[in-house]
């Protein structure tokens, strides 16, 4: 898989082992200021993809500043301008699976969090809401009407 990027003076073909990279690296370029392609590739190649979601999600910016080329700064801000984009697309993707790889209380789980996230909870806090919700409440609005309680609570 490949990324063409087109500057004024140059034109540069990127490859990517899987789509999760390029969608990454696309992400980091046109969502974060300050990161260009060679900061990108950097962050690709200092981490693999799911370790650095989980660490935008969690806000773990030491983690994130001990990748080469990232300062505390920069990891500030991209934690700043994707913790909220990085998770919803695995949740997303989740729900369009094959039914057979996901378990009702994780679909059910999956659907509440997406309702909280358009509800406009931030991503990191709909996760621990829902993930509290007891494992006997299975049905998807039981879940969701447990997280918003949760959430209302503080």
């Amino acid at each position: 898989l490949t990324h063409y990027h087109v500057r004024e003076q140059e034109e540069t073909l990127f490859g990517f082992p899987d789509n999760d990279s390029r969608d990454l690296f696309r992400l980091l370029l046109n969502r974060v200021s300050g990161v260009g392609p060679k900061v990108a590739m950097s962050i690709l190649s200092g981490m693999n993809t799911n370790d650095f979601k989980q660490a935008v999600v969690a806000g773990d910016i030491d983690t994130i500043s001990k990748i080469k080329g990232i300062g505390k700064k920069t990891a500030e801000r991209i934690v700043l301008e994707l913790r909220d984009k990085v998770g919803m697309k695995e949740a997303w993707e989740t729900q369009q699976a094959d039914p057979a790889n996901v378990s009702p209380r994780q679909k059910a789980q999956n659907d509440s969090l997406l309702a909280l996230i358009s509800l406009g909870y931030k991503q990191n806090d709909a996760r621990k809401a829902v993930s509290k919700v007891p494992a006997d409440i299975s049905a998807p609005d039981e879940i969701l009407r447990a997280a918003l309680r949760l959430l209302q609570q503080g």
